[in-house]
């Protein structure tokens, strides 16, 4: 069964409940209203009639002056009257019955001889219509010396009090009606955003991120709606970059591959004749090497970055001795290329807590970065000063900066802003997180054609 017609059908159930409960208790208080309206105004004048019997006529003989009693009666009421004596027989009946009769099989004046008011509902044994009595003791010198009894028909009351329910019932029914109309409304409002959430969600699990759902409301489907949207968007962002990683990483590996192969069928075609070229093509072949194992190493990181798995070990570690390392082992590079790498390190830097390995992974990540972005006489500087509580370490270089619309995008997976560029586009993500594991803070500043500024930080021991 669907949401709509669960919600229809509970909506449904909860108002005809409702509604039922309603309109018993208005059903019950309009006859109780009714009829107690009628008890209350018989027995008013049945209490009224005794006591002006009891206050004038209470020396007089009831059956002598019974004639005179109904006559009394009956000219202030619309109810049949009859005056009963003290075995309860009927003396006089303001409808002119006549004949021996005994009240005695009612209940109402069974009460009333015991000295108590008493009320009757039944059927006329004449006219066999609906009928109320009210019984009142009439009282001589502390003594019951008969009754007074005055009786109405119900025939209009309970047509009254029929149509009343009627129309209670019928409001009742409209308000049934209205509310399952609103409730297939509001359901309608509800299952059409779930309906949209759940195409959106099959088509993306069909692979399809460009679908957008609407967000037809400002409540949680609204919001479920927007996060929806969002994820399909970064899905679909990531997949864009997935897709430029793997033609850049194809590229990239099938470039030294290449090298590599040319190289060796050059070396076989030239069985050792020339040292020259065969040291050369050594050379390359190594450096090709090393620039495949930098890129598997780089993945690897990736993959255990993304499962978060990527873990430090910290130990003693001297910053002025490790940039100084790092500076003598990139400065040939930088020399081949006719660049300036400088190490500029303030006095008495302290020992720091750190993944040595990693840090200078970062370190040559950043400035490899450099290197592949400055031209020939550009500069390279590395630099390293304290501050309170953390060690700021700087790598600045003049080459051709970063556009300001790549500036923000440079630090995401698989992001290369310059396409041409080689590289997985995975170091400075990756770099980000080892800096991030330090508890540290990786910072980029750049302006395009003049160069760029990267800092980072790492706290002190």
């Amino acid at each position: 069964m669907g949401i709509q017609k669960r919600l229809v059908g509970s909506y449904f159930v909860v108002i005809c409940l409702t509604v039922l409960i309603l309109e018993v208790i208005l059903n019950i208080s309009v006859r109780y209203y009714y009829f107690h309206n009628i008890e209350q105004t018989l027995m008013n004048q049945a209490e009224l009639s005794a006591s002006f019997y009891q206050q004038y006529f209470g020396d007089e003989d009831l059956e002598e002056q019974s004639d005179r009693l109904l006559k009394g009666f009956a000219s202030h009421s619309d109810a049949q009257v009859q005056i009963i004596n003290a075995e309860g027989r009927l003396l006089q009946d303001s409808n002119g019955i006549q004949g021996d009769f005994t009240m005695t099989d009612y209940m109402d004046v069974q009460e009333a001889m015991k000295g108590q008011p008493g009320s009757w509902k039944g059927e006329d044994p004449v006219t066999e219509e609906a009928i109320f009595a009210v019984s009142y003791p009439l009282q001589a010198k502390g003594n019951i010396v008969g009754e007074v009894r005055f009786i109405t028909s119900l025939t209009e009351t309970i047509h009254t009090v029929n149509q009343i329910a009627v129309l209670l019932i019928g409001v009742g029914l409209l308000v049934i009606g209205i509310v399952t109309l609103l409730g297939l409304l509001l359901s309608w409002t509800i299952t059409r955003s779930i309906k949209d959430l759940k195409l959106a969600a099959d088509q993306m699990s069909e692979g399809d991120f460009s679908i957008r759902v609407q967000k037809r409301y400002q409540d949680e489907l609204g919001s479920l709606a927007d996060t929806l949207n969002m994820m399909a968007s970064r899905i679909s962002k990531s997949e864009q970059l997935k897709n430029d990683f793997i033609t850049s990483v194809s590229h990239e590996l099938r470039t030294p591959l290449t090298s590599i192969k040319g190289w060796v069928i050059t070396l076989k075609a030239a069985e050792g004749s020339n040292q020259a070229l065969f040291h050369d093509g050594l050379d390359i072949i190594e450096s090709e090497s090393d620039r495949l194992t930098h890129m598997v190493d780089e993945l690897l990181d990736f993959s255990k970055m993304d499962n978060g798995r990527i873990a430090i070990h910290l130990t003693s570690v001297d910053l002025t001795e490790l940039l100084q390392h790092i500076g003598r082992q990139l400065t040939p590079r930088a020399t081949r290329q006719g660049i300036s790498l400088e190490v500029k390190i303030e006095e008495n830097l302290p020992v720091i807590q750190a993944d040595e390995n990693r840090v200078k992974q970062v370190m040559i990540n950043l400035i490899d970065n450099s290197l592949k972005f400055t031209s020939s006489s550009g500069r390279i500087l590395i630099s390293a000063h304290t501050v309170p509580g953390k060690v700021v370490i700087t790598v600045e270089d003049t080459g051709s900066g970063i556009a300001e619309t790549d500036l923000e995008n440079v630090r995401q997976k698989f992001y290369k802003g310059d396409q041409q560029a080689s590289g997985s586009g995975l170091g400075l993500s990756i770099s980000e997180q080892i800096i991030t594991l330090h508890q540290g803070e990786l910072r980029i500043s750049s302006t395009l054609g003049k160069g760029t500024i990267v800092q980072f930080d790492l706290p002190r021991k």
